[in-house]
């Protein structure tokens, strides 16, 4: 009997859950750093076993929003939750059950679908330590399976896929078996440079970065594709930070930007990208929806 369904990935920021479907899939698709907002889109990632189809919904990590886009991410966020076959709820391998994660439960309460707890970074930890965790986790009688798991080494991965195998309705599959996800090309380019700039810039700037892509094209005869980008900042003192002295901060997330795109890609690749200001543009509506969130 063929399975499939949709699944629903959730959590606090930084919880590993990008981590967790690359791992899975394969495939860098959403980008991963340590800074808050890293993943700001819903992102569907195709997992295509045997005898089932997986549908992965990558979502921004749930928080409290500060201004419009958080609003847009929350959103997202929480409509996750509805009309799909599987939750998945990520925690840490921390003991404490923080506002969040508390907010976030209180959320699945309202939904009938079944959840799937997955504590994350049992790497870092003893294992009576995360024994303990799952047993405080157990008592709560809220979830139909709790599985620890290190996305970062790929322990217990096949377990989790085995738990979400079960819990899979009867269905078809959705995807073709070679397809990884439903994000066009032009996405995943402009994910990987806004990561290469979460990595490399200070705390202050990578939450107002946002990057748009004006050109993919392969030139003719030669292997070899010219990608252009656009990289907007809130604020002209940030334009600056970006570029570095002498451009050198531009061509360090040039350059890790292009390695990336070049597997991406499987060809090499021109790589240019543009600063531009866009003042305070996560707090203006229509700015926000121009940039793809809703």
């Amino acid at each position: 009997m063929y399975k499939s369904g949709f699944v629903t990935v959730i959590g606090r920021p930084n919880m590993g859950k990008s981590t967790l479907l690359n791992r899975i899939i394969g495939e860098k698709i959403s980008i991963i750093s340590d800074k808050a907002q890293t993943t700001r889109n819903r992102i569907q990632m195709i997992y295509t076993g045997e005898n089932m189809q997986i549908v992965f919904l990558d979502t921004p990590g749930i928080q409290m929003p500060k201004n419009n886009l958080g609003e847009a991410m929350l959103k997202i966020s929480e409509s996750a939750l509805r009309d799909v076959d599987i939750i998945l709820f990520m925690v840490d391998q921390s003991e404490e059950t923080g506002k969040l994660d508390a907010y976030i439960m209180e959320s699945l309460e309202k939904v009938d679908t079944p959840v799937i707890l997955v504590i994350n970074k049992i790497d870092t930890q003893e294992e009576s330590h995360v024994q303990k965790l799952v047993e405080k986790y157990r008592r709560m009688k809220r979830f139909k399976e709790i599985i620890p798991l290190s996305a970062l080494e790929g322990q217990n991965i096949d377990r989790l896929l085995q738990a979400v195998e079960k819990l899979l309705p009867k269905g078809p599959q959705y995807y073709p078996e070679d397809m990884i996800t439903d994000r066009p090309e032009r996405f995943i380019i402009s994910e990987i440079i806004r990561e290469k700039a979460l990595i490399n810039l200070s705390e202050e700037i990578p939450h107002g970065i946002m990057v748009e892509m004006e050109r993919i094209e392969k030139r003719e005869g030669r292997n070899l594709v010219d990608v252009e980008a656009v990289l907007y900042v809130e604020k002209k003192s940030h334009k600056g930070i970006v570029i570095g002295k002498d451009g050198a901060m531009l061509r360090l997330i040039s350059a890790q930007a292009r390695e990336d795109i070049q597997k991406l890609l499987g060809n090499k690749v021109f790589l240019r990208i543009w600063v531009k200001v866009a003042e305070n543009w996560r707090k203006k509506e229509r700015q926000i929806k121009s940039f793809g969130y809703k």
